[in-house]
């Protein structure tokens, strides 16, 4: 016999898992609280979808930052390539870009939400928008500790039910405006809170604690840098493909040493290391290295920030890239140092190295002494950089933090102490570097959700 099975949530995770659910043969109801279903969708991606990343199952676990054993099952039953086979079945074409990552051919993102609403169609799912939940209704399975209650009235904390097993079970959903539905199964899938624009405003996450499942404390993650430096905000719009950059509490730094700890301290390690593009803004740094730096950077636990070195010449060493500027100033000794440093970086760059530098812009390249060269390069190969802060949830492409993996099936995605109620997608304590693999954590942990339903013979 089918079972109703409403699902919360029309993003990512929530459609995949009305597809699954469907595909078994329950019937399925969508509950959005947006005037349309895959909202977050459309803009993920910069409007294309980066939709999943075409990288070896193993290395994708790499990515992910948070509880990545929690999601074996989930991943090793519907990775990257079933996600790609599925879209293209139903009309979404893809393509593998650089750094393995999948778009929609067409490079819109409404192709991959079209995708999954023709799917569901299909099956007759029915997408209710328009329709925010206030609480998910359930019952007790202790005779005696009464029946019918709803999220929050405390009798699931029944000492009788301190044992392995469901103290509850799902018994349907109350709407904002009073309505209940009843379900035999319910799938959370409300996302976090970034870009609460989209409808992410962390509704799911109040329903989880009334009903007494723990959560991790949420943060903004894959989100821009706000830096204390005006140079940085001076270069807005110069994007650096090939430069490296480290991190460090703010408190275990020095000015200017990159990475070294102040006087009497061990040397400090970084939160956070790597190579790739870098974007300056009118608010401090972002592009995909700042954006994969911030999912390592606890600003609860350092509220004074971070300080970043950025590596301008990453490939050469120190003594290399002494050796380029001496050959560059030996070849134009009259110039001034900005125009002596131009065939390093692009002209605006150029310009703010050499205030950075403190010789001046009038300094001539035949001024400079082999050991003011070792300064320049020291300082090209450490600029240091503050970070005060990040933009927030509404430049968050995900959440960090959510419900704790450990109130959770990693084989079904079910709640251990609520019978039927499975949860998926952002909402859970599990994200992931920039590249498409947050998507795929929704399409395969929703996949599994619905999937996980039992149909009773």
């Amino acid at each position: 016999m089918e079972k109703t099975v409403i699902v919360i949530g029309a993003g990512a995770a929530g459609l995949m898992a009305a597809a699954a659910a469907a595909e078994k043969g329950h019937r399925v109801i969508v509950l959005e609280k947006n005037e349309k279903a895959g909202k977050k969708i459309y803009i993920t991606g910069k409007g294309r979808c980066n939709l999943t990343n075409d990288c070896d199952t193993e290395e994708f676990f790499s990515h992910v930052v948070r509880n990545p054993k929690f999601l074996y099952s989930a991943v090793y039953g519907f990775d990257h390539g079933m996600v790609k086979d599925f879209f293209e079945k139903n009309g979404c074409a893809v393509k593998v870009e650089r750094g393995s990552r999948v778009f929609p051919v067409s490079d819109h993102a409404s192709d991959v939400t079209a995708a999954l609403v023709r799917f569901l169609k299909k099956h007759d799912v029915d997408i209710c928008c328009h329709s925010p939940v206030e609480d998910i209704l359930t019952e007790d399975l202790f005779p005696e500790g009464g029946s019918g209650t709803e999220a929050g009235d405390g009798k699931h904390n029944d000492p009788r039910s301190r044992k392995k097993g469901p103290d509850l079970c799902v018994r349907g959903v109350r709407l904002k405006n009073g309505k209940m539905i009843p379900a035999d199964a319910v799938i959370l899938c409300t996302g976090g809170l970034s870009y609460p624009s989209t409808g992410s405003t962390g509704d799911g996450l109040k329903i989880a604690r009334r009903l007494g499942l723990k959560t991790t404390p949420t943060a903004p993650s894959l989100v821009p840098f706000e830096t204390r430096d005006q140079w940085c905000r001076d270069l807005q719009g110069l994007a650096l493909k090939n430069v490296s950059v480290r991190i460090f509490p703010l408190e275990k730094t020095s000015e200017t040493e990159g990475g070294e700890a102040p006087q009497g301290r061990k040397k400090a390690k970084p939160v956070y290391e790597a190579f790739g593009e870098l974007l300056f803004t009118h608010f401090g740094l972002s592009g995909p290295i700042i954006l994969t730096a911030s999912c390592s950077c606890d600003f609860e636990k350092y509220p004074e920030g971070f300080r970043l070195f950025l590596d301008l010449k990453p490939a050469l060493s120190q003594q290399q890239l002494e050796e380029r500027i001496a050959r560059e100033f030996a070849a134009s000794p009259g110039k001034h140092l900005p125009a002596a440093i131009r065939p390093l970086f692009p002209a605006r760059l150029a310009e703010a190295v050499t205030e950075l530098s403190g010789f001046g812009s009038e300094q001539r390249a035949a001024a400079f002494s082999p050991s003011r060269i070792r300064e320049l390069a020291s300082l090209i190969k450490n600029i240091p950089v503050t970070v005060t802060g990040t933009r927030g949830y509404t430049e968050a492409i995900i959440t960090r933090g959510g419900i704790s993996v450990k109130e959770i099936n990693p084989s079904t995605m079910e709640a251990k102490k609520i019978a039927g109620l499975y949860i998926a997608g952002e909402i859970l304590d599990v994200d992931a570097h920039t590249g498409g693999f947050n998507l795929q954590i929704a399409w395969s942990t929703g996949h599994l959700a619905g999937s996980s339903i039992p149909v009773e013979s």
